[in-house]
């Protein structure tokens, strides 16, 4: 079991590595060229640099930091740690690629760098997300406000971002800019929850026919997939009947139908969409609890991962 936590936390922090360079390249060879300020941390210290020429790198470590001390006291340990190396490699591949690129486009269209830009940036963000992993900024500042208020993470976020990219018209005037640094912020978050609900998107079954164990036998067999037999009775018959419940990756919704209607044209199936099924042979519920006593005797608040067959209907 400690070969396969130190295996998962190693694969983790080598996902949010490369989550964060994809960021930091659409960030610097298509957004930064086209003085382009976008939300977050990252924002912020674009316009400090179009302000100072400080390195956009040096400013948003340092407000990460900042904030992350702040953080600490608020929202526990736990965040703070599994932030600071999200926070870090971000600043790390913008302090390379700024020089790098020096501020010159990789193509010679300004809307579609933003949206290569705000592409690369989303898919950064989400690989990160899907392994544990923050990388700071806006993020700290909603989980602080979420910890103390009844604001969502996601409405604070948000705010700031909005707020960061509308004052960005304060220093270049262009109305354009500003346009443009919303549509990285809609793209990026469009890009980030498609990659995210498309990893944990799974799909629900439930199959009403007379020949149940046929069904059932032909799932397990050949899908290597799981049926639940419930009881139920119809009520304008009054007659008993089997449901089948069967839970399966989206991709695999195929061979679930092709075999249902091999084995029985006339069932009746229902089928829907669900954000995502937690248990043995999907993925590991993780949900922060407060246990007892923490390491420190103070009941820290930790991540454990609790694997329970819970599956949420769109």
């Amino acid at each position: 079991m400690l070969k396969i936590k130190n295996w998962r936390t190693t694969r983790d922090y080598i996902f949010i590595t490369i989550g964060m360079a994809l960021y930091a390249l659409g960030f610097c060879g298509f957004i930064l060229p086209e003085k382009v300020v976008i939300g977050g941390a990252t924002g912020l210290s674009t316009i400090v640099y179009f302000l100072t020429g400080i390195p956009v790198a040096v400013t948003q470590y340092a407000i990460n930091i900042t904030l992350l001390a702040f953080a600490y006291r608020i929202v526990g340990r736990q965040f703070v740690v599994g932030t600071i190396f999200g926070a870090t490699m971000i600043s790390f591949f913008i302090g390379i690629f700024q020089p790098l690129f020096n501020d010159v486009a990789l193509t010679n269209e300004p809307f579609m760098n933003v949206v290569i830009g705000g592409i690369l940036a989303g898919l950064g963000v989400s690989l990160a997300y899907t392994h544990n992993g923050s990388s700071g900024g806006t993020d700290i500042v909603a989980a602080m406000v979420a910890k103390r208020t009844n604001v969502t993470i996601g409405r604070t976020m948000l705010y700031v971002d909005c707020i960061i990219i509308s004052s960005s018209y304060l220093i270049s005037w262009k109305i354009d800019l500003v346009i443009y640094g919303f549509v990285v912020l809609g793209i990026t978050s469009y890009v980030a929850d498609l990659v995210i609900n498309t990893n944990r998107q799974a799909v629900q079954f439930t199959i009403f026919s007379r020949k149940w164990q046929s069904i059932a036998t032909a799932i397990n067999n050949d899908a290597h997939r799981g049926c639940t037999v419930l009881s139920g009775m119809g009520w304008y018959s009054k007659a008993e009947v089997k449901v089948l419940l069967v839970m399966c990756r989206k991709i695999e919704a195929v061979t679930i139908s092709r075999i249902i209607k091999s084995i029985d044209p006339h069932a009746f199936i229902t089928q829907a969409n669900v954000n995502g099924v937690y248990g043995k042979g999907f993925d590991e519920l993780k949900v922060k609890m407060k246990t007892p006593e923490g390491e420190n005797g103070y009941g820290e608040e930790e991540e454990l991962e609790v694997p329970q067959p819970v599956a949420v209907p769109k």
